[in-house]
């Protein structure tokens, strides 16, 4: 998928996330959630930029996930100042599901495409597509974009109203 199909599908995966810790009065982290999910979505494809990357390589598995999750998570530890050392543990634990999640939401909608992923790389090379649009669809990218759009306005009319 292109830029907005992937900020879309960030959009449709952090919604419920999202919706939970707005409920749970951190309207504000909701908020940083969402534009951190947003912002790292189009990360795996920073392979096209470097030479000895293969595109949907290592930045298109479930271990730069984890990557990425674990980096967003120590960013915050040093930067957050929380009033404990739980709520510390908590920002730090929603950072890495954020990062995490913002990955996993770019694999996910590159499964979309005949290319597909390799997931598991470099334990396993097996290849993963449903194979129902190709990534240059615009169609299929600006109709990720309102999915994901949809879901996070209806995420945040369930937040405003419920909490």
């Amino acid at each position: 998928m292109y830029q907005v199909g992937h900020y879309g599908a960030a959009l449709f995966a952090y919604a419920p996330l999202g919706t939970v810790v707005g409920l749970a009065g951190h309207e504000t982290a909701a908020i940083v959630g969402a534009l951190a999910c947003v912002s790292l979505s189009t990360l795996p494809d920073c392979d096209h930029r470097i030479p000895t990357l293969e595109h949907r390589g290592p930045t298109h598995s479930v271990g730069f996930a984890l990557l990425v999750g674990a980096g967003l998570a120590a960013v915050t530890a040093l930067f957050i100042d929380a009033p404990s050392a739980l709520a510390d543990v908590g920002f730090a634990a929603f950072a890495f599901v954020v990062g995490a999640l913002s990955i996993t939401s770019h694999l996910l909608a590159d499964a979309l495409t005949p290319m597909g992923i390799r997931p598991f790389w470099p334990v396993s090379r097996r290849h993963y597509t449903l194979e129902l649009t190709k990534a240059a669809n615009p169609l299929a990218n600006y109709a990720l974009l309102g999915l994901g759009a949809g879901v996070g306005i209806v995420a945040t009319v369930i937040v405003v109203t419920l909490g």
